[in-house]
């Protein structure tokens, strides 16, 4: 009988402590530790291997799994400029296993395509920004051009004599390209390469006057001297390089564009697994190391939240979108 009795006293007290448990404010979150994951997370990155945006991405993201107690798996799916990577996303379970990377280039792509299967939108929450990217305009080591204001003026002096070169049309640098065009109120002209190896080899040769590409991707460039960087399209110096001058303070108010990516996850997802996602994303992107590798790559972390990661993608719909509808891009 006595031991009888002490079962029940054991139990009851076991029960009081689940009571307890469940009514403590921290017990959703300690719930959500425990639940959320149980294997590996996949991100589809629609970029190819080995890019500083993959790379980017597997740095913070490795970071983010060891504080998960998980593993990362990436999986490039590089074709349709990103569409095919989205529609895997919204394809697999909407549990918080298979997660997009998106991007500014996903909102280009809002008005660049005739018809676009998903609407970034409406059909994914955000959860948390990765990186920011600065794009610079840049000259030959030989070029005789030292800044952008001597660029414009030789074009304001001689229209025409300028060209422009850009990766593929559509993307981010061809629309920098343009929105230099309009603000500027120039008249050069615009010449799409298939890839930055291109571009650069045309623009060391001086087959074109003025390149644009992201930072991180000439940096290395820049640093040997042949390429000159004449501006950089943030609204405020980059920190990573101080040195070169804003488009803006050459003459051209107003002139800002950076591109980003970050975390989004299908609509319906559990909520415990974006939270848990985002606080291994947000700790890892603080991580002095993390910090470090990104920006010796030429690349800024961008913790952001994600009502700040939505507003920016909402932006960069219209900002891009009225670029393409003014330049007359013809829709893919």
């Amino acid at each position: 009988m006595h031991q009888r009795t002490l079962f029940i006293v054991r139990q009851l007290m076991r029960c009081a402590s689940l009571l307890c448990l469940s009514l403590s404010p921290f017990a959703g979150q300690a719930w959500a530790q425990s639940s959320f994951p149980q294997k590996s997370i996949k991100i589809i990155f629609p970029f190819a291997p080995g890019t500083v945006s993959d790379t980017t991405l597997r740095v913070v993201g490795n970071k983010a799994a060891e504080f998960m107690g998980t593993t990362m798996v990436i999986d490039n799916q590089t074709s349709a400029g990103g569409i095919t990577a989205a529609r895997s996303v919204l394809l697999a379970p909407h549990d918080g296993y298979t997660l997009a990377l998106l991007s500014n280039s996903t909102a280009i792509s809002v008005s660049l395509f005739k018809k676009l299967p998903f609407d970034p939108v409406k059909d994914f929450d955000p959860i948390v920004g990765i990186s920011e990217f600065s794009n610079i305009l840049a000259v030959s080591g030989s070029s005789s051009y030292t800044s952008l204001g001597s660029l414009i003026a030789q074009a304001r002096e001689h229209p025409g004599s300028l060209n422009v070169g850009t990766t593929s049309i559509g993307s981010t640098n061809h629309l920098t390209a343009l929105l230099l065009k309009s603000m500027a109120k120039l008249n050069f002209e615009i010449v799409p390469f298939r890839g930055p190896s291109e571009l650069f080899m045309a623009l060391q040769r001086n087959d074109v006057s003025l390149a644009i590409q992201s930072y991180g991707t000439v940096k290395e460039f820049i640093v040997n001297k042949q390429i000159k960087a004449v501006a950089i399209t943030n609204a405020k110096r980059n920190q990573l390089a101080p040195d070169i001058p804003t488009v803006q303070e050459q003459g051209i108010p107003g002139f800002e564009v950076t591109s980003w990516n970050g975390l989004f996850a299908p609509k319906q997802t559990p909520h415990d697994a974006i939270q848990a996602i985002y606080v291994a994303f947000s700790r890892a992107l603080k991580e002095p190391d993390i910090v470090k590798r990104l920006n010796d790559l030429g690349v800024e972390t961008m913790p952001s939240t994600a009502e700040d990661l939505a507003l920016r993608m909402k932006n960069d719909i219209r900002k891009w979108g009225e670029v393409i509808e003014t330049s007359k891009i013809e829709k893919q």
